[in-house]
This record gives C-alpha cells, structure tokens and sequence, in this order.
C-alpha cells in the first residue's frame, strides 16, 4: 500500500478524533508525530511513546516540552492491505501508545488485547 505523508497524517488525524472521549479526554501537554521509519530503519516498530506517564509526573514541571506519540508510517503502510486495515492498525496503534501515557505497561496491554 502507498499514500503520500500529506494524506497519512491527515488519515491518522481523522483515527484520533474517532477515538472515544474516555481515551482521549484526560490527555495532555501530548503531540502526535508522523515519521516514515524509525532512526534505526526497522519495519517493525509500528509507533511509540516518548515522555513521563501520568504516574512519573511528580516532578513535571511548567515549561516541560511535550510527550510523543510516534507514528511510522512505511511499517504501517507495509502491514496494510487495504485503507481499511490502515486505519484499524492506526487506531490500535494509537491505543496502545495512549495507554503508555496513561501507565500502561505492555504485559497489561497483551492481556487487554492491545498488544
């Protein structure tokens, strides 16, 4: 599958805002990014979180850049059939990150189904 950045981040736009308030509605100081592959070029690294989740903000302070969602948008171009599957593998994706925000680890995840 191929779609050009432009109209990935504009579908991954469209995924986030379907997501339900209960995920989204408590998120904050947070940007979402597109990149094409991670740094070490891997296809297997679908997206990730970057930051201090909800429990380790003690000590997060006024002027703290943003946490990131990462999305890589050549893995999940490479494991989609069809616009269809891409937007569930976004929206998946997107859950699974958003949970790392919210403190959930990865183990708790794969028992969710998330993983």
């Amino acid at each position: 599958m191929d779609m050009t950045l432009a109209e990935f981040e504009a579908l991954v736009g469209e995924v986030l805002d379907s997501l339900d308030d209960e995920i989204v509605g408590g998120l904050e100081n947070l940007v979402f990014v597109v990149e094409d592959r991670p740094e070490d070029g891997s296809m297997e690294l679908l997206g990730y979180y970057e930051g201090f989740d909800l429990d380790a903000r003690a000590d997060y302070g006024f002027g703290q850049l943003p946490d990131r969602i990462v999305l890589f948008r050549e893995p999940l171009l490479a494991i989609s059939e069809d616009e269809e599957q891409l937007r569930h593998e976004i929206r998946v994706t997107l859950v699974h990150e958003i949970a790392h925000y919210y403190g959930i680890d990865d183990e708790a995840l794969h028992d969710l189904g998330w993983a």
